[in-house]
């Protein structure tokens, strides 16, 4: 099938698929007589796994290597489980920071609405040298 038919039927754009192909997480397609892309439906489930990833958090350089694991047997699933356990410690750590930064935030907002100060604790908090 065609560049814009497999990029509509996998949910992405064009650009989408020739990136992953330069990057080599698609295999380049066979060419037609005329010298356009013609996509397998293998390609269609491969990008829709890759984006499937990528909305769970995996990055580009994680999907690659899931990619590679595709089809593992299961004496090797540990490798799989490992990439997504790392990627919960990440996710995890992330949260913290998250949850850290809405606290000091938080505590801004409060300070400017109680302030009677002229200064703006949200704009001086942001000015200071770190």
């Amino acid at each position: 099938m065609l560049i814009t038919e497999t990029a509509r039927e996998a949910g992405v754009n064009t650009q989408t698929l020739r990136y992953y192909e330069r990057r080599g997480l698609l295999p380049k397609p066979a060419r037609r007589g005329s010298g356009y892309r013609d996509y397998s439906d293998e390609a269609v489930r491969l990008v829709r796994f890759i984006k499937r990833a990528q909305e769970l958090g995996f990055s580009l350089d994680e999907v690659e290597e899931l990619v590679r694991l595709r089809g593992v047997r299961r004496a090797e699933r540990h490798r799989v489980r490992a990439i997504a356990e790392h990627k919960i410690v990440d996710i995890d750590r992330k949260i913290a920071q998250l949850r850290s930064m809405r606290g000091a935030l938080r505590q801004l907002v409060d300070a400017c609405h109680r302030g009677a100060a002229a200064e703006c604790p949200i704009i001086e908090a942001l000015n200071e040298e770190a």
